[in-house]
């Protein structure tokens, strides 16, 4: 299982934090500052109370002190927020959590953050370039792999396609079906 879009990342390579989306907070609700959150998420059993989620591109930390589901979304209460005029000003904003924070999946499924960023490498060992993007098409997601210089390729997330992945090495083994290369 993965978001139902690619999980957009933030943070940094060098040991800080990378931050996951997970939704994006809509209007107050009520008079006890209540908010809705639409989730962007296929996990939302992960936001409950007392669980610390970031808000916005700055990451600021909030505690989530209730959680109930109201018409296909989540209502949320915030430490500290007790009236629709308070959680109001937190309309708009990005929801995250901790990439760390996140559930485990099970043996041979990837999180996008995990694959973008990897080496394309052919049967052969020889580079294609670097995944950038994964678009989700409904049947299976596709892999955006930008090489050093010419065209992208678009990689099928599929078996016959994809071999192997090796997030150790940094890398994912892929099988070339005819086509794939551009100008074949």
């Amino acid at each position: 299982m993965m978001d139902r879009r690619p999980d957009e990342t933030t943070g940094s390579p060098q040991g800080e934090p990378v931050f996951l989306e997970v939704g994006w907070i809509g209007r107050p609700h009520g008079v006890r500052g209540e908010v809705s959150l639409y989730l962007t998420t296929d996990f939302p059993e992960r936001l409950q109370p007392e669980v610390q989620i970031f808000l916005g591109e700055a990451h600021i930390p909030m505690l989530i002190r209730a959680r109930r589901e109201h018409q296909g979304h989540l209502l949320l209460k915030f430490d500290g927020y007790d009236t629709p005029e308070a959680v109001g000003e937190l309309r708009n904003q990005t929801v995250f959590v901790r990439a760390d924070d996140r559930p485990p999946l099970p043996e041979g499924e990837y999180y996008h953050h995990q694959i973008i960023g990897l080496q394309a490498i052919d049967e052969q060992g020889q580079i294609l370039g670097k995944v950038t993007e994964i678009l989700s098409t409904g049947s299976n997601d596709v892999y955006v792999v930008q090489p050093d210089s010419g065209a992208e390729i678009l990689l099928p997330a599929t078996e016959e396609v994809i071999l192997d992945y090796d997030l150790e090495q940094g890398h994912i083994r892929v099988h070339l079906l005819p086509g794939l290369l551009p100008g074949e």
